[in-house]
């Protein structure tokens, strides 16, 4: 069963998603407790790859408020993503051949875990944005027209 946590909702908006990846994430005791009570962002968060590994940088984790002083740290440091070897190689390859990104989409519990729903994306242009909201209005106003023909 899963329960998300956090959700990016500018990402779908700002992004064109073309795959999703799962991934562990590094946290302290206090940030998974601040995490269950729903104070974190991923609001400009995003993940890149160094020395081969992978790392999510602009997260904010509020820090909790029952937390020992020693148990606290920064509300953006970067946190370390849990993922196989292999992954980290293609997802490389793919941002620096393709020019794409990665971009956190949500994080959630799943078997007492906390994941992290991974997007490598590429940027929308205005044009798109318009376009995706033109088409949104569309179907408003046809589901309104039809719920009043009912």
């Amino acid at each position: 069963m899963e329960r998300d946590l956090v959700v990016n909702r500018r990402a779908r908006r700002d992004y064109h998603i073309l795959k999703t990846l799962e991934a562990g994430i590094v946290l302290l005791g206090s940030e998974v407790k601040s995490l269950k009570a729903g104070k974190g962002s991923l609001e400009g968060a995003f993940a890149k790859i160094e020395n081969g590994e992978a790392f999510l940088y602009q997260m904010n984790i509020s820090p909790y408020e029952k937390a020992a002083s020693y148990a606290l740290r920064d509300p953006k440091a970067p946190r370390k993503l849990l993922l196989h070897k292999k992954e980290i190689g293609e997802l490389a390859g793919t941002i620096s051949r393709q020019g794409k990104t990665i971009v956190p989409l949500k994080l959630y519990f799943r078997r007492g875990k906390i994941k992290v729903l991974l997007g490598i994306a590429s940027g929308k242009s205005k044009a798109d944005k318009r376009e995706k909201i033109k088409e949104q209005e569309t179907q408003r106003e046809i589901s309104r027209i039809l719920k009043q023909r009912r």
